[in-house]
């Protein structure tokens, strides 16, 4: 039996493969998820630690059921946001214990898969569902995670290729993916096709005898262009929340939150919506009312459809440098809860044909996707970020970064890269080398806590890039003897990456005839 698995910011999807339907369906994972309407059940992305020396939680709807708020320092939301973060510092100590987001996250997703097995218990393969554009450090966590599961086999997919999938599409086409959900936005252009020689979109976590099935045309996917921001359901809450502030002196508090969210779910489907409350302990009484038409301006006046607006056009500038025009485009797919608020289908609709516009899977169709992994579509691995080596720029006066090993490389390589080295300095005693994860560069996150709740936060910069060997015992690579000297090539270093990822180096002195490093382990790459 396998599971698919969509780790959300807000909600979680469980789907897994009917074999008398031969099509995906949510698994309800019992009290766990909730239900509204006709929407498929979700597991809400919520913790709250009971005992944390003993790793009990409870996760899901029963932390909603139990009226737990963050207010409570047991609480926890949003906590996808921080995985892989490097600002850890604000997390509680709970029964002694030191909590980070990667602690969170695993319990979460250990309660979530102990439930499915209880349901489904010849469970032995997973698939998780992954941001394109995630660094290292999330898949690294992800892959630890598997690790402590009775799981044979576990496989990554890209978010907006397993949405592309969930929508049904066959055949050649080139897809707009619009993932809107609870904190992230993105945008993913991506191309489908029959054909083995377009790039692979996945890699095996852990692999055991598990077969993987073929009844259908095999399909590659390739993601030809990406944009997106942390912007989310829950920033869109917090502008509902200013707005009866500044109206009603609505307080801002967890209770109050929970209310303008649920005005906006209501407003997907309604032209106008109320909430009330009353407090039979303090008295305290909320009566809230929102139209349609109100939540419009609120979203206008806040720069959503601006700030969409940027998005598009940046992921549009990237297709055309590919020789791809918005009429090239197939397909436009929304994903995410936010992608049900009708201003933001509209907003797309009036820049594609509205015929090319899919929008009846908003929860499920990632999930339901992932699942196609065991039904047919070639699974090949590759590389889902580019590397590069640091180096000193002169004219700059800072560090800069040349990439050595770009996105979408296939791994174990057939021929490896190399570079020439020489010293910088007279009687250099070794040469050193810093290893990075390079990103797009074109917005960076900053993640705080701002009156209590957890906010990220756009800051235009520079290229992104997460070293991954920049300490003292690992920028080393070769000890010269003799020492260095500048003006000509000292070392040649060849770089390869073997099957599990890891990048190997075999650096020889040129002067010497040495081998100073054979084909040695480095850092694993994502």
């Amino acid at each position: 039996m396998t599971l698919a698995i969509d780790f959300g910011t807000s909600n979680t999807v469980v789907a897994r493969w009917n074999r008398a339907t031969q099509q995906p369906e949510v698994l309800s994972l019992g009290d766990l998820g909730w239900q509204l309407g006709d929407q498929p059940a979700l597991v809400p992305s919520l913790v709250y630690v009971d005992d944390a020396a003993a790793a009990a939680v409870t996760v899901g709807q029963p932390v909603r059921d139990r009226g737990l708020t963050r207010e409570d320092p047991r609480y926890f939301q949003q906590f996808k946001r921080g995985i892989g973060s490097t600002v850890q510092g604000f997390l509680p100590t709970l029964d002694g214990q030191a909590l980070s987001f990667e602690t969170i996250g695993q319990w979460f997703l250990t309660a979530l898969i102990d439930q499915a097995r209880q349901q489904e218990p010849d469970l032995d393969s997973l698939t998780f569902t992954v941001p394109v554009d995630s660094f290292e450090t999330y898949r690294s966590w992800l892959a630890e995670v598997c690790q402590t599961l009775a799981i044979n086999q576990v496989r990554l997919l890209d978010e907006p290729t397993a949405a592309a999938l969930g929508y049904g599409l066959q055949g050649d086409e080139t897809v707009l993916v619009v993932d809107f959900g609870g904190g992230t936005l993105d945008f993913s252009l991506v191309q489908l096709t029959g054909s083995r020689s377009r790039q692979p979109l996945g890699f095996v976590l852990k692999w055991g005898k598990v077969p993987l099935q073929s009844s259908q045309r095999l399909q590659t996917a390739q993601v030809l262009a990406k944009a997106g921001e942390a912007l989310g359901g829950a920033d869109l809450d917090n502008w509902l929340a200013d707005h009866f502030t500044e109206a009603q002196a609505l307080p801002i508090t967890p209770l109050t939150l929970r209310l303008v969210e649920r005005l906006k779910i209501r407003l997907s489907s309604a032209s106008s919506a109320q909430e009330s409350y009353f407090d039979d302990e303090t008295l305290d009484s909320y009566d809230l009312a929102l139209s349609r038409e109100q939540f419009d301006v609120i979203l206008t006046q806040r720069g959503l459809f601006e700030r969409l607006d940027n998005r598009l056009d940046q992921v549009l500038q990237q297709a055309r440098r590919r020789g791809i025009e918005p009429d090239n485009i197939d397909a436009v797919l929304l994903v995410g809860g936010s992608a049900q608020i009708p201003a933001v289908q509209d907003w797309l609709k009036g820049r594609f044909d509205s015929s090319k516009v899919k929008l009846d899977r908003p929860f499920t169709a990632v999930a339901e996707g992932a699942l196609q992994l065991q039904q047919g579509v070639e699974l090949n691995d590759f590389l889902y970020h580019s590397y590069g080596i640091r180096y000193w720029d002169r004219r700059e006066n800072r560090h800069g970064w040349h990439a050595i090993i770009p996105t979408g490389q296939p791994y174990p390589m057939a021929e490896p890269v190399e570079l020439m080295l020489g010293a910088s300095v007279a009687q250099q005693p070794s040469i050193e080398l810093v290893i990075g994860e390079l990103g797009e560069g074109d917005t960076n996150t900053e993640i705080f806590f701002e009156n209590g709740q957890l906010v990220t936060r756009q800051r235009r910069g520079a290229q992104t890039v997460k070293p991954l060997n920049d300490s003292d015992s690992a920028r080393s690579i070769a000890t010269l003897t003799p020492p260095g000297f500048p003006g000509s090539d000292r070392v040649r270093v060849s770089f390869c990456v073997d099957g599990s990822r890891f990048l190997r180096l075999t650096v020889d002195d040129l002067l010497t005839g040495e081998t100073l490093m054979d084909d040695a382990a480095v850092v694993q790459l994502s």
